[in-house]
């Protein structure tokens, strides 16, 4: 049975952990630690946790260096075999890493996801993780369970054990070696899309991330950014484009990104066209961000394609443009995408 190190980054955030760390504490499994990685919070979080709960570990830490820096500078705290990054706006049911320690009996699968669902709707799936993450063939993410802003609600159609692109950060388990080997998050993301870009490389190594289904979490979300906040357009456009530039293969990079770049610039004009303009300056700062990066990014890539076991694009990227079947042709559901 595996050991599982769960590591919940926090800052001045004393209202969630008062809510969400009770589930995850009573956890039912016999042989589990939690880690709280503090980034430099004021309100009281770690005198809370040292009063109600003195077997939580805290990793306190001098600044706030966001999810990528404080799970990574937390890693070091982890005794167990399994580091599993949880979101501190996450409620847990009792047996939920059971069924992630059984998926870890493959020895090459490297990452796990449970099945997330909203916890303030918890018959629907949640936006960030729902029953597993995929991208398109330009980079797009969606999920089985929700594509863009259509949610799903869960009656079973994905309670199926099944390989996928991503595992959602709010709720991912990984290989403590294999994250320590592959150099951990990218804390060039800052927020969003870190855990896809970590995916995709553990992929280009000939690793495999799974969903399992019997595993349940509930996911508050939008904590750390507002829905369509321009903060959060521009990490969106800005990641999406580190993402693409370190880790597709030379074909792809030289067919599917220019491709890219065109459907940004229609994406950049809609919003302008919908009234919109702090959205339309978002996405032109993430583009002049990224080209000044650029050579930087290069460096990275170089290093990522080193290290490379397949030299095409994972299977589990999408041969078709979810953009083009969302918004064209009009398919709202996973069911409905091409297979």
């Amino acid at each position: 049975m595996k050991g599982f190190s769960i590591i919940i980054v926090t800052w001045n955030a004393l209202e969630h952990l008062k809510k969400y760390l009770p589930s995850v504490a009573e956890t039912d499994y016999p042989n589990f630690e939690i880690i709280i990685a503090d980034n430099a919070s004021d309100d009281g979080s770690k005198e809370w946790i040292r009063s109600n709960y003195p077997d939580v570990k805290i990793a306190s830490f001098d600044r706030n260096y966001g999810y990528c820096g404080g799970n990574n500078r937390a890693v070091p705290f982890a005794t167990k075999e399994i580091l599993l990054f949880l979101n501190n706006d996450v409620e847990v049911e009792n047996n939920w890493l059971y069924a992630i320690n059984e998926t870890f009996i493959e020895p090459n699968v490297a990452a796990v996801q449970p099945k997330m669902k909203a916890f303030l709707n918890k018959d629907h799936f949640e936006y960030a993780g729902a029953a597993g993450g995929f991208i398109d063939k330009f980079g797009y993410p969606f999920c089985r369970g929700r594509l863009f802003d259509s949610v799903e609600p869960d009656h079973g159609q994905y309670d199926d054990t099944t390989y996928i692109f991503w595992a959602s950060g709010a709720a991912l388990a990984i290989r403590k070696d294999i994250f320590n080997d592959i150099g951990g998050f990218d804390e060039d993301f800052e927020f969003h899309m870190e855990e896809i870009d970590l995916c995709w490389r553990l992929q280009n190594q000939g690793f495999q991330i799974v969903y399992a289904p019997k595993s349940i979490v509930y996911h508050l979300g939008g904590g750390s950014l507002p829905m369509q906040s321009p903060r959060k357009v521009f990490y969106n456009f800005r990641n999406s484009l580190y993402m693409l530039w370190k880790n597709y293969s030379t074909s792809s990079l030289i067919i599917r990104f220019p491709i890219r770049l065109m459907l940004d610039v229609i994406a950049a004009w809609k919003t302008l066209l919908e009234g919109k303009p702090k959205e339309w300056v978002a996405i032109a700062k993430a583009h002049f961000h990224f080209f000044v990066h650029l050579p930087k990014l290069h460096r990275k890539r170089k290093e990522c394609r080193k290290e490379c076991k397949e030299h095409g694009e994972p299977k589990t990227i999408a041969g078709f443009s979810v953009v083009w079947q969302y918004f064209v042709k009009g398919n709202k559901t996973f069911d409905e995408l091409p297979k």
